[in-house]
């Protein structure tokens, strides 16, 4: 495709959004067309099935839950993503396919390997030229040292076991797609963290 696919992934309360936001006035002050989207969600099916996945009055079964996010990614792919690197777009998405894997996969503990298999459409069609890890044990995240709750919703409202348990599937992606998973441990300084993960997509030419 004539375009490139980042995603950017980490646990609750490292700082994901802050560093998405500075992404998107980088690539405006590029003048680089670039199309910033979310899991789940993206389009209008999707994020209808994101209200099912993320509310807390909800009980859904690890396996449901994982092909519920397979299903609403396959929709985003096909009517979002895909179009969108076909018109030479960069494409920056808010968690993507190693969310499933450390949030199903490890998490929830269906195994990283049958996560993969019920995600096989994006595994074989739209994998990321490049993922940034935003490196932070959960436990020790901004939002646990400013002492902010935030229970959005219902991944969010898991408990301290679960989230640790998330960051330990993360670590183990890195560690098998070294390729294409970069880790950037986040500084207190935004602007440092922001200069990292740029340094990073210019490093895989996605920018000069």
């Amino acid at each position: 495709m004539k375009g490139k696919f980042i995603t950017v992934e980490g646990c609750e309360g490292v700082g994901k959004s802050t560093q998405l936001r500075l992404l998107k006035d980088f690539f405006e002050r590029e003048g680089i067309d670039a199309l910033f989207t979310r899991e789940p969600g993206g389009t209008p099916v999707a994020e209808r099935i994101r209200e099912i996945l993320l509310d807390k009055k909800l009980s859904v079964s690890p396996i449901i839950e994982a092909e519920l996010f397979a299903v609403a990614r396959n929709e985003h792919i096909n009517n979002l993503i895909k179009p969108a690197l076909e018109e030479g777009k960069v494409v920056i998405c808010d968690r993507y396919i190693d969310s499933s894997l450390a949030y199903q996969g490890v998490a929830r503990n269906l195994g990283i390997d049958r996560v993969y298999d019920i995600n096989s459409y994006a595994r074989d069609n739209c994998m990321p030229d490049l993922t940034i890890f935003i490196d932070m044990d959960p436990a020790h995240s901004w939002r646990k040292q400013r002492g902010t709750v935030i229970l959005n919703d219902r991944m969010e409202g898991e408990s301290n076991e679960f989230h640790a348990l998330c960051y330990k599937g993360f670590k183990e992606m890195c560690k098998r797609e070294p390729h294409r998973i970069v880790a950037i441990v986040p500084s207190e300084d935004k602007n440092a963290t922001h200069e990292a993960i740029v340094n990073e997509i210019k490093k895989k030419g996605i920018v000069c």
